[in-house]
């Protein structure tokens, strides 16, 4: 009986530690909303934001806010129901195939169509002759030519050629006399040729010869020629030519054909969409490999985020105007300066008087016109002024520099636009928003950022387990 019990009880423990241990491969590490996310998903997200080449690595636990924050913003985009939106749906949907369509096909279906394009070619060349290596000489004259010039062309190719029967060396001569000069350079030898490269006249030459053969002077469209015949064979064998082959392939698209029609046939055969071929495909790859199953996910979350963070805060920010006043003057104190600024134009011109000219009209405009007034009314036609305008603080423009904090006495002026001044006025402190915008953007997103946050936490229950968070990288 006891040993019966201590197996039973064995067994037992067996059981119970197989399903601990088969339950414990990859734990809930939290709860967003309800929702569990495994340790695998948080460590993945953390490795990727924390690699090597990132400047401000956070460890595990300093990580976990930013992550709990991303979840709760997605679950906040699946409330608004973004991801119905037929937009979200065709991005996630390209990205996904990006990652999907290549393995429809293999290595071996690239190789069968690298050699159904090499055997069409081999079988088109070979039976035009193959193929041939020539040299030439070259006396390049323009089909409307005078008379006199083509019987002096004549002359002189025929006498080549009676110094080439004498013995005289091709390749010298070529280099000499022929006007075809990139391949003269190499002795008048011009690459491997087949059928359809070049004029018929030439073709027609080269492809009688037999190697070593040289033909009798003859004319093409573009001057006359005498070729000498270095090589002739059939086409390059395959291996030879299987890397450019597969570039081709890839350069024009060819894959992508080959991919859609293994999807068309997979569609038609099991009485369904591409979609729905590709979503199949989805599902069995991300069962296999759970960093792709990751990076799928991190896309599908990632478009949601962006367009819920846009609605609620980077829109909101940049756009709503009278909540950018209201901040602003709710904190204007924040926004001091520690040193004065200058705000306003400095400016060269070609000539003198139009100092006083530009000083009338900036009178009349608004600081925001500046710049498109001057450029209306001074370089219209002819580019008479140089401008630069903002809110310069020390160091920022010689000129302001040395015009309005007195500063930088050593200033030149531009050779070409020698009269220069400035317009605007000196501030201890910004008069508007508009002196510090982009500051008070900034500030007011992380404001609302900060609201928002503190919403979504108070609405989504959020649980986190400790004991699992601190096996994080260390299972």
């Amino acid at each position: 009986m006891r040993c019966k019990k201590t197996i039973s009880v064995l067994i037992a423990m067996l059981l119970n530690g197989s399903m601990v241990f088969a339950q414990s491969v990859d734990p809930v590490i939290m709860t967003v909303n309800g929702k569990p996310v495994l340790r695998s998903e948080f460590e993945y997200s953390y490795n990727k934001n924390n690699s090597d080449g990132v400047i401000d690595k956070k460890s595990v636990d300093e990580y976990v806010d930013l992550f709990v924050n991303y979840k709760l913003k997605v679950e906040a985009a699946l409330d608004a129901h973004l991801d119905t939106m037929k937009s979200y749906q065709n991005e996630f949907a390209s990205y996904r195939d990006q990652q999907i369509k290549p393995s429809i096909i293999t290595d071996s279906d690239i190789e069968n169509e690298a050699r159904h394009i090499y055997n069409e070619t081999q079988q088109r060349i070979d039976s035009h002759g193959g193929i041939v290596k020539v040299a030439h000489i070259l006396l390049r004259l323009n089909q409307r030519v005078s008379q006199e010039k083509d019987v002096t062309a004549k002359l002189r190719i025929d006498s080549i050629y009676r110094a080439l029967l004498n013995g005289a060396d091709f390749a010298q001569l070529a280099k000499k006399y022929s006007d075809d000069k990139e391949s003269a350079a190499n002795g008048g030898e011009l690459p491997w040729l087949q059928y359809g490269q070049t004029f018929p006249e030439f073709e027609k030459q080269a492809f009688a010869l037999q190697k070593g053969q040289m033909s009798k002077p003859f004319m093409s469209p573009v001057g006359y020629h005498i070729i000498l015949m270095k090589d002739k064979r059939n086409f390059f064998p395959y291996d030879s030519l299987r890397a450019d082959i597969i570039k081709f392939i890839e350069q024009r698209g060819i894959r992508e054909k080959i991919i859609n029609a293994r999807l068309d046939s997979i569609s038609k055969t099991e009485h369904v969409t591409v979609s729905d071929v590709l979503a199949k495909k989805t599902q069995e790859m991300e069962s296999e490999d759970s960093s792709l199953k990751y990076l799928i996910k991190e896309y599908h979350d990632g478009l949601l985020l962006y367009e819920i963070s846009n609605r609620t805060v980077w829109s909101k920010a940049a756009t709503d105007e009278d909540a950018l006043s209201k901040y602003f003057k709710k904190n204007k104190k924040k926004y001091k300066w520690e040193q004065p600024r200058f705000k306003g134009i400095a400016f060269h011109t070609k000539y003198k008087d139009n100092l006083k000219a530009v000083k009338k009209i900036l009178r009349k405009t608004d600081f925001s016109e500046w710049s498109d007034v001057l450029k209306k009314v001074f370089n219209k036609d002819n580019i008479r002024i140089r401008v630069d305008k903002g809110i310069f603080k020390m160091g920022d423009n010689l000129l302001v520099d040395n015009l309005v904090f007195k500063q930088n006495k050593s200033y030149t002026p531009i050779a070409d636009y020698p009269y220069d001044d400035v317009f605007g006025k000196k501030l201890k402190s910004p008069e508007n928003i508009s002196d510090v915008r982009q500051m008070v953007v900034n500030d007011y997103q992380e404001y609302l950022e900060k609201g928002w946050v503190e919403t979504l936490r108070k609405k989504y229950p959020v649980s986190v387990n400790h004991s699992v968070l601190a096996t994080v990288n260390k299972h």
